[in-house]
């Protein structure tokens, strides 16, 4: 396993380029248009569109503003047409298909314009995604998927033969690849702050550790109760994904929490980092266990994620483990040390799909299974537009209600076993 250095850092990588903002707490208001619970990319976005709408907005966040998964991730924005196929079979549905993979494009498009017309600097590249063949059987699989996907959703990207990955990737790891060229990279953190700033120009407060307690339906609107106090809220909007609590039970059992963790190393030498990412992609594999991994915007380190263990684990073990990972695929990385590791958590649901909607009164946008950067964005811009009564709000395949399975109240017992299963896939099966 490899060693991360001893004064190596706990925060994100990326909270050294746009660090958490200390914002005082003020007392809160004794009433606004809308309360959204949550910080993060979702709620972020729709209260830059609603304040923009004239609405006073109030964003409850249990720990500093922006703390969430939406400033850990590891910036990597696409559609993922794997998925779109999994759900909607090949030659069946073709409808829903096509309006889901329609749907996730909506969303990474919104992003885009997003950033140029607000002119928000966030190292945004259209850099493309590699992914490996992590077992000679999977490049068939990859290669196949990806016809479909070009035949009946108009996906761009072609193979790549393993005699070819050295083109793409410095490593004799994969036994094969594709490439997607639409996929991009951009910094969360910047994305963010950006957003906020934003945001802020408007009428928007903000109420940083301030727990929500619970939410109640008091004449026609709602009382938000927090450790601090209470606010009256005509409408009220929940956006806390991996990080839903117990003040809203109903989706809190529609969405699975994950943790998955990040490294990033110490400055690489320019000629080994030209060598192993020679295009500078977005990258990740075949594998159950996901990994995923991109060199920095300035081309100098390299950072990985995914899930590390079947249960949570800390962040020295994480990187020692996310170290020997990002070593078996690239062998000139092995003495490279660790500078920064962290974690953060993701929410996935039961059907595999993000959800927007409205529950016991409440607007929610939550669960996008690991695709939150560009889907939370547009969420949230939804969800505000569903507020405003604006019919651009609908997105066309998101709004179902969340489900949930008998015995699961937020808690997930069941990852563990899964991770074991998947990993026990990974190192056996073909």
């Amino acid at each position: 396993l490899g060693t991360p250095r001893d004064n190596m850092q706990t925060t994100p990588f990326w909270w050294e380029e746009a660090p958490r903002q200390q914002i005082p707490e003020e007392a809160l208001p004794s009433s606004v248009d809308v309360a959204i619970v949550g910080s993060g990319y979702t709620g972020i976005s729709a209260a830059l569109t609603l304040s923009r709408a004239g609405r006073s907005v109030l964003v409850l966040e249990s720990g500093d503003i922006g703390h969430g998964a939406s400033t850990r991730n590891g910036g990597q924005v696409g559609a993922d047409y794997k998925t779109v196929l999994d759900r909607f079979k090949v030659n069946q549905d073709s409808g829903k298909q096509q309006a889901a993979h329609a749907q996730r494009w909506a969303c990474f498009d919104y992003l885009t314009h997003l950033i140029e017309a607000e002119g928000i600097d966030c190292q945004f590249e259209r850099v493309g995604r590699f992914v490996g063949a992590y077992k000679p059987a999977h490049y068939d699989s990859l290669a196949r998927d990806l016809d479909a996907a070009k035949a009946s959703l108009g996906v761009e990207g072609h193979a790549v033969s393993r005699g070819e990955v050295h083109h793409e990737l410095g490593t004799e790891r994969y036994f094969g690849g594709i490439v997607l060229p639409r996929d991009a990279s951009l910094h969360p953190g910047l994305l963010h702050q950006g957003m906020l700033e934003r945001a802020l120009e408007g009428d928007t407060r903000l109420a940083p550790r301030t727990t929500v307690r619970g939410v109640e339906i008091s004449g026609s609107g709602f009382t938000v109760s927090t450790n601090r106090g209470s606010v009256a809220a005509r409408q009220v909007l929940i956006a806390t994904n991996g990080y839903t609590g117990a003040a809203t039970p109903g989706l809190r059992r529609g969405v699975i929490p994950v943790g998955s963790y990040m490294i990033a190393t110490d400055e690489v030498d320019p000629a080994a980092m030209a060598r192993i990412m020679p295009k500078g992609r977005v990258n990740s594999d075949s594998r159950k266990v996901v990994f995923y991994y991109r060199p920095s915007h300035d081309r100098r380190r390299v950072l990985i994620g995914g899930r590390v263990a079947s249960g949570d684990v800390n962040e020295r073990l994480s990187a020692r483990r996310l170290h020997a990972v990002l070593a078996d695929i690239f062998p000139d990385l092995a003495d490279v040390g660790v500078s920064h590791a962290w974690m953060g958590f993701v929410a996935y649901t039961f059907d595999h799909k993000a959800h927007l909607g409205v529950h016991d009164g409440l607007h929610y946008a939550m669960g996008y299974c690991g695709g939150g950067v560009h889907q939370a964005t547009y969420f949230g811009h939804c969800a505000a537009q569903k507020i405003l009564g604006v019919p651009d709000g609908e997105t066309g395949i998101a709004e179902s209600a969340l489900p949930t399975r008998p015995y699961y109240w937020g808690t997930p017992w069941f990852v563990p076993l899964a991770v074991i299963r998947y990993k026990i896939t990974d190192r056996w099966g073909i």
